[in-house]
């Protein structure tokens, strides 16, 4: 990341992401020249290149401005439910998504060519996995097995994260609530019907 300098404009750094946002997603990153990003933005060709110093670097920025998906257990979870409990995390993970289809959908695309990218979107698949399992934890009123519960935390985020990686293809920009209800009554029934772990034996 590059540290600002007296002089900087930060709005022209600013309008320079988001010729570039824009650009990628119509054109794809590869024919995408800096100077159709300059003209995009208003700015000088050189100022692109006195902000980020390689193309990939736009990038790198660009995922930095993919909004927070952190959500606090507390404020989804419903004590005794884990169904409702991960259908309202769900659904704050996608009003998320909502505020960024263009960003995110075009870094998921980027994914396959650049690794920077890839494991930006790595680390951010790492969190939800923690998130999801925080939830379960929180609202299950028994002691889960915790492999049992980290299995369904992973199952769950690879539905979200297959469902928002493909969102962007739905003309009415609306993700198949109905199918991820499916999912998420499937893992909460499977977590209450799991058997308690076995006290250690004496």
């Amino acid at each position: 990341m590059r540290l600002t300098k007296r002089g900087d404009d930060p709005s022209a750094r600013e309008r320079i992401l988001s010729a570039a946002e824009e650009l990628f997603a119509e054109s794809g990153f590869d024919a995408t020249p800096t100077s159709r990003i300059a003209a995009r933005a208003g700015v000088p060709k050189g100022l692109v290149h006195y902000y980020f110093q390689r193309k990939p670097d736009l990038l790198t920025a660009l995922v930095e401005r993919l909004p927070d998906e952190h959500v606090e257990p507390d404020g989804v979870v419903v004590p005794g439910d884990v169904a409702a409990s991960l259908r309202r995390l769900v659904a704050e993970l996608d009003a998320r998504l909502r505020a960024s289809y263009l960003l995110s959908h075009l870094l998921w695309r980027e994914a396959d060519t650049h690794t920077a990218v890839r494991d930006a979107l790595r680390q951010r698949f790492t969190h939800l996995v923690d998130q999801v399992r925080a939830v379960i934890t929180a609202a299950s009123t028994g002691n889960l097995p915790v492999a049992t519960v980290d299995t369904a935390a992973g199952l769950l985020a690879m539905a979200v994260s297959y469902r928002h990686s493909v969102a962007r293809h739905d003309a009415d920009g609306n993700e198949d609530e109905d199918s991820i209800d499916r999912e998420v009554d499937l893992v909460a029934a499977a977590l209450v019907s799991s058997p308690a772990p076995a006290p250690p034996a004496r």
